[in-house]
C-alpha cells in the first residue's frame, strides 16, 4: 500500500487534528500514514526531512490560513526543497492541501491556492475534493473544492465538525486512492 506524508503546522491544534483525521483514514484503508511537522512543538512531533518527500508516494499539506497565505514555517521548508525540483524528486506524486482560519471569509481559499504552488512548481498532481462529496454542498463551516479546511469561528474551537471531519476523510480517500493507482 501506498505510503502517504501528512505534512503540516498547527498552531493551535485545528490543523493538527484534521493532520490526524488524514492520518486515520489512509490506514483504516489499508496505506500507511506518516506524520511531518516543520518544527518541534511537542514532544511526539517528527520534524520533515526532504528524504520524507522522496519517498513519500502521496502528500497531504496543510498549514492555518496567515492572512491567505501559509504559515512562515512551510514557507522556510518548501525554500530549501531546488534540489529536489533540479533533479524532478516530486514530478506526478499526487497531492492534496487543507487549512484552518478563524471565520468563514479568513483566507482559507486564497491559502490552499497559496499550498498549492510549490506542489504545481515541483511536478505534483494537485487533487482538490469533487463535488461527489456530498458535505461540500451543505457546508456552513469548513471545505472547498481546493481542499479540506475548518472555521474556528469566534470561540476559536480546534473541534473539527462532522461535515468537516467527512470533507477531510474524502480528500484523504481520494488521495490514497490516486497514490495506489500511481505505485
Amino acid at each position: 500500500m501506498p505510503t502517504i506524508l501528512i505534512l503540516y503546522h498547527s498552531s493551535h491544534g485545528s490543523v493538527a487534528n484534521m493532520a490526524h483525521e488524514f492520518a486515520e483514514t489512509i490506514v483504516s484503508q489499508g496505506g500507511n500514514a506518516i506524520l511531518r511537522v516543520f518544527e518541534e512543538r511537542q514532544d511526539h512531533d517528527v520534524v520533515v526531512t526532504k528524504q520524507d518527500l522522496v519517498t513519500c508516494d502521496g502528500l497531504a499539506f496543510g498549514t492555518p490560513t496567515r492572512f491567505g497565505m501559509m504559515a512562515s514555517q512551510a514557507k522556510a521548508f518548501w525554500e530549501t526543497t531546488s534540489d529536489l525540483w533540479l533533479k524532478g524528486e516530486l514530478i506526478d506524486k499526487p497531492a492534496c492541501v487543507f487549512s484552518s482560519s478563524s471565520s468563514m471569509h479568513g483566507g482559507n481559499e486564497a491559502t490552499l491556492l497559496n499550498l498549492s504552488l510549490p506542489l504545481l512548481h515541483h511536478g505534483m498532481m494537485l487533487l482538490g475534493v469533487p463535488y461527489d462529496v456530498p458535505e461540500l454542498l451543505a457546508t456552513e463551516q469548513g471545505g472547498t473544492p481546493y481542499g479540506a479546511t475548518h472555521v474556528a469561528g469566534s470561540q476559536n474551537s480546534t473541534t473539527l465538525t462532522q461535515t468537516e471531519i467527512k470533507i477531510c476523510r474524502a480528500a484523504a480517500s481520494r488521495l490514497l486512492r490516486v497514490a495506489e493507482k500511481l505505485t
